[in-house]
């Protein structure tokens, strides 16, 4: 029978070091064409939120991940993400484990963001900052914190940024402090530009986490228009990412972003300068959630867990 992953046994399965290094190998399996990733489905129940359907084939197993986003949950206290992921045997289409998604979601948004900072931001970079404090930037945080750096944190509600930079050894830091560190990365629902023309600096890199959906924005286009783009995936990011918009104002194309998984395969060029600012635009991948699912999996004996009868 398959086996049920809590939300407490993902988090037990796959800490933050080690996502990181699974969600690296993904990106690579996937570059390299190991991996398939057939497109997003989203099911858009706006203004409210959506739904979306994640398929995706590597590593012996196919993903399934049915996942809402509805922003304005934690205002019911809700959770904005919920669903769950359900994996099956590629050899013979077993059912074998269902996990909650809003930590494998968290688990691998975490990863992405601080795996696209140490990829593309300088090699001296001191300060470390997450922008928005739900449970993906606590996440991006407690990422940083294990990977060595103590991460700065700002949110727009205090009380939540001094309880994640808590939990994460950082400290809270001003929105512009936050803002203009060396390795930043924005978390927020996306409703706020927080990024506008002229505001990012030399040498600075963002992962930008938030916008991950029609509608959404972190950054100007103005301002993603003059730096460096990096995408985890052109289709995802040129439909319903930051760069849609750009795409649709005529200023970005294929040819002027680079994706992530092409630079940790060696296959392309991350950073080109130190004074180079770049910009990582993530959308949020399945082959990201198969990652977390197999690392989850090798820990299955180790865990107490449930079985589920179907």
């Amino acid at each position: 029978m398959p086996a049920l992953f809590t939300a407490e046994h993902v988090r037990a399965a796959v800490p933050p070091a080690r996502a990181v290094e699974a969600v690296r190998e993904a990106f690579v399996a996937y570059a390299r064409g190991a991996w398939t990733m057939p497109p997003k489905v989203y099911v858009p129940a706006y203004p409210a939120g959506d739904f979306r359907a994640m398929p995706a084939l590597g590593g012996g197993i196919a993903l399934l991940k049915w996942v809402t986003s509805f922003p304005g949950n934690p205002e019911r206290g809700l959770p904005t993400v919920s669903g769950l992921v359900l994996v099956s045997s590629a050899d013979d289409g077993r059912l074998l484990a269902l996990l909650d998604a809003g930590a494998v979601t968290a688990a691998r948004t975490g990863a992405a963001a601080v795996l696209a900072a140490e990829t593309l931001g300088r090699t001296d970079a001191e300060t470390a900052a997450v922008v928005g404090a739900g449970v993906n930037g606590e996440a991006a945080a407690l990422t940083f914190a294990a990977r060595g750096r103590q991460p700065l944190v700002w949110d727009i509600d205090r009380g939540r940024a001094t309880a994640v930079a808590e939990r994460a050894g950082g400290r809270v830091a001003a929105r512009d402090e936050a803002l203009a560190a060396d390795l930043l990365v924005t978390v927020t629902p996306g409703r706020e530009v927080l990024l506008p023309a002229g505001s990012l600096r030399p040498g600075q890199h963002v992962s930008l986490m938030g916008a991950d959906g029609p509608g959404k924005a972190e950054i100007a286009v103005e301002e993603l228009a003059r730096v460096r783009v990096f995408v985890d995936d052109w289709e995802q990011a040129s439909h319903g990412g930051e760069c849609a918009a750009a795409v649709r104002a005529g200023v970005l194309g294929r040819d002027d972003v680079v994706q992530l998984g092409a630079v940790l395969a060696g296959t392309a060029t991350g950073r080109g300068a130190p004074d180079e600012i770049t910009a990582f635009d993530s959308t949020g991948l399945a082959l990201q959630d198969l990652a977390i699912a197999l690392a989850a999996l090798e820990r299955r004996d180790e865990l107490d867990l449930s079985e589920v009868s179907l």
